[in-house]
């Protein structure tokens, strides 16, 4: 027996289980997808499965609904795999171990992947069950959504005759989203030499900080761990040189963790270490609300031969840390508290030869996100290194007359007794690309609760799923 069955609406939660029993983080998504196409295969209905493994699947109207404007379903079959220090789980081999406390659906040690997950079980659910009225459905199901909207930005939209766009990759309930940010993915990496010396090593390990969406959650004033360790390493580097610096797990999840090899001097040991102490204390102090458990760990190893980078080389390194741009870089003037142009540094890694640093770029101005790609081209190119830019992606306007948010906030009215809140918002959606390619889309994006998403501490509302289902059939059944 399934830990999710005896969860209601059983169809949702039956398929949002068997989702997550398959291996789906951004980049590892045949499986998935393959589930998806023997899904409609067993059904008779008509698919399409491309060659990056999106998928769309077509079902007809029911009775009634037959020459009604199709509607398209969309979500993403691509997850954030994240997991805990010490996990041993292999994320790209093995599903995930669901838990239920209370209200809410979380997986042990690892992220749970509701973003987006419930869209596609949400899916399955309705093109399942002959019983719901609606209109023809086309659904479509993206992949590497996670990794810069790869799938969406790869897919032929051609056969799609759909024009209202439904897509359920939001996690606030009660919150239409209606127009979002484009965005991009920058790579900037720092060419090293290294030469071999005799000398001791510090580890420097910064972790607990509370992480989160880079996007949505990039106004919360919560500290990027992998801009905290440049802090530290320029407060070291006349006294260390840079051996390897690495944190971070997604570009477009806030960094929660970072770790540094520094060679120094035996005899200087205590004075670097009450030096980094200082630092993190300041750090510390300044974050002391939204980082209330960021921890540092330093542990010193003697002297041997180690493989260092040069002192020029480690320098540009760990000026790149201190002066890329990182978090908000403009507020949206015209809408109070709404985030209009920033970016985060997501993935920090040294591989042989170079250090890379992967930011994630988001602006509602699409000359603004112009801007900072030229600013962040322009700055690793002063500092000494390269840049690559790819998954650039427009973003999606407000659309003044829109039939699909007037059904849903209609509907929204009767289940709820209340008015829902239709905003923007600072982060990717695929719609901007459905929009920019589909003329005349009207597109609104829906989904249930959810919290800390694509990190370890995710978990998915139970009712919230079953409010947000009642409000998915019921607007297909008033879409006659």
């Amino acid at each position: 027996m399934g830990v999710l069955t005896e969860l209601k609406p059983q169809n949702v939660f039956r398929f949002f289980e068997e989702i997550c029993s398959i291996p789906h983080g951004s980049g590892n998504v045949k499986q998935i997808s393959d589930y998806l196409v023997s899904f409609a295969k067993v059904r008779g209905l008509k698919y399409r499965q491309d060659e990056k493994y999106n998928v769309i699947i077509w079902k007809e109207g029911s009775k009634g609904y037959e020459n009604a404007a199709p509607v398209i379903l969309q979500g993403h079959m691509d997850m954030v795999a994240v997991k805990e220090a010490g996990c041993s789980k292999d994320m790209e081999k093995e599903g995930l171990d669901l838990e239920i406390n209370g209200d809410y659906i979380s997986a042990r040690g690892t992220s749970l992947g509701g973003d987006d997950g419930i869209a596609v079980a949400y899916t399955l659910a309705i093109l399942d069950d002959d019983s719901l009225a609606h209109p023809p459905l086309e659904a479509v199901i993206t992949v590497d959504e996670e990794i810069g909207m790869l799938g969406a930005d790869f897919m032929d939209m051609s056969d799609l005759k759909g024009r209202m766009f439904l897509n359920m990759d939001s996690e606030d309930e009660g919150v239409f989203t209606v127009s979002c940010a484009g965005g991009a993915s920058a790579v900037c990496c720092f060419p090293y030499q290294t030469e071999s010396i005799q000398t001791a090593m510090l580890r420097i390990v910064i972790d607990g900080f509370c992480g989160g969406h880079s996007g949505v959650e990039i106004n919360k004033g919560r500290a990027n761990a992998n801009v905290v360790m440049g802090r530290i390493l320029y407060s070291i580097r006349k006294h260390a040189r840079l051996i390897s610096v690495n944190g971070g797990e997604k570009d477009n999840a806030i960094a929660l963790s970072c770790e540094a090899l520094v060679a120094i001097p035996a005899h200087k040991q205590k004075e670097i270490k009450e030096m980094i102490g200082v630092i993190f204390e300041i750090v510390s102090a300044e974050y002391k609300i939204t980082e209330p458990n960021a921890t540092i760990h330093v542990d010193y190893f003697g002297n041997e031969e180690r493989k260092v980078m040069t002192v020029r080389d480690g320098d540009s390194v760990i000026q790149a840390l201190l002066h890329m741009p990182n978090g908000i870089q403009r507020m949206n003037p015209s809408m109070k508290g709404m985030v209009q142009t920033s970016l985060n540094l997501g993935v920090l890694r040294t591989e042989e030869n170079r250090v890379c640093m992967s930011y994630a770029l988001r602006s509602s101005s699409e000359s603004e996100k112009q801007f900072l790609i030229d600013k962040v081209r322009a700055l690793a190119e002063l500092l000494g290194g390269t840049s690559e830019v790819s998954g650039n992606y427009p973003g999606w306007e407000y659309k003044e007359q829109s039939r699909l948010r007037d059904v849903l906030v209609d509907v929204f009215k009767k289940l709820y007794k209340k008015a829902p809140v239709v905003e923007g918002i600072h982060a990717g959606l695929e719609c901007g690309i459905f929009a920019s390619r589909l003329e005349g889309l009207d597109a609104v994006s829906i989904g249930p609760e959810m919290k800390d998403i694509h990190t370890v501490h995710e978990v998915l509302s139970i009712s919230s799923v079953q409010r947000t289902w009642e409000l998915v059939i019921k607007t297909l059944e008033a879409l006659r």
